[in-house]
């Protein structure tokens, strides 16, 4: 690094995030999600540069017996991805531990979706979607025929089931906030929520897709997929209280936003695709 450029903090996105490939593909996530923040921070600690905001996820809450849930549930990961996740957060607090110059925020993300509302950047993955909002896009683009809904059986209002969904650009803003918190003298080693504190089931997300889009997306039912929780979503009061975060944007919001994106990239950002 040149002596001419430091870095006052670093937040930390990198990282791989398919469940059921983690499963498959154990090392790759290890090596890739463990090794690759090892490396990190030890060229951060080099630098001297020792603020750092750290991409978590509430699949550390595993499958929570009650909600919303708190940052002082007990943790426990049920896959390699979200081990990383667990384990990548134990570093941290272990090097805070070693070394109080460290400050180090850990955001639990929970459901983002979602895209800027300009409609320019949008999320784009490769092949399969491992996640609702992707996958109820492509559909309402006519990439994919239908969507899968898995377990439409459990005890919530319409039997399917419910997840704590964030815009993108309330997630943004919640990583703004931590890094003005890290200019504060005690920080330590601090752990947030970021979501909205409210649950919306699978149907709930369709539904309100298919007002924002005007397209009806077919349903096809399939039994629960293994290690899926219930219901699952945020209590968002210590974010509120001491990051002066809360998320500002709705279901409907987020739906919008999406098929705004969706609309102008129907093919994402593979241009080849619409071209023929």
């Amino acid at each position: 690094m040149s002596p001419n450029c430091r870095f006052d903090a670093v937040i930390h996105f990198a990282g791989l995030k398919a469940v059921g490939e983690s499963v498959q593909k154990p090392l790759l996530y290890y090596n890739n999600n463990l090794i690759g923040t090892i490396t990190l921070l030890e060229v951060m600690a080099a630098h001297g540069c020792k603020k750092l905001v750290f991409s978590s996820s509430a699949t550390v809450y595993g499958w929570p017996k009650v909600v919303p849930c708190t940052e002082d549930f007990p943790l426990v990961a049920a896959n390699p991805y979200g081990r990383t996740k667990l384990f990548i957060e134990e570093i941290a607090r272990d090097i805070y531990r070693s070394d109080s110059d460290w400050k180090i925020i850990l955001l639990r993300y929970f459901n983002p979706v979602g895209a800027h509302p300009s409609g320019h950047i949008g999320e784009d993955p490769r092949g399969i979607p491992n996640n609702l909002m992707p996958f109820v896009q492509q559909v309402a683009v006519g990439r994919r025929q239908a969507l899968t809904v898995f377990g439409t059986d459990y005890n919530t209002k319409d039997g399917t089931g419910v997840r704590d969904y964030i815009h993108v650009v309330d997630l943004a803003d919640g990583h703004i906030a931590a890094l003005h918190k890290l200019d504060e003298d005690k920080i330590g080693c601090e752990v947030y929520n970021l979501g909205t504190g409210k649950g919306t089931s699978v149907l709930e997300m369709v539904a309100a897709f298919e007002s924002a889009s005007g397209k009806k997306i077919p349903l096809v039912t399939s039994g629960r997929r293994p290690g899926d929780a219930e219901v699952v979503y945020a209590s968002t009061e210590k974010a509120e209280r001491e990051l002066n975060w809360k998320a500002q944007y709705s279901i409907d919001d987020m739906c919008r936003d999406q098929w705004n994106w969706a609309s102008k990239n129907p093919f994402g950002y593979d241009t080849s695709e619409s071209t023929k």
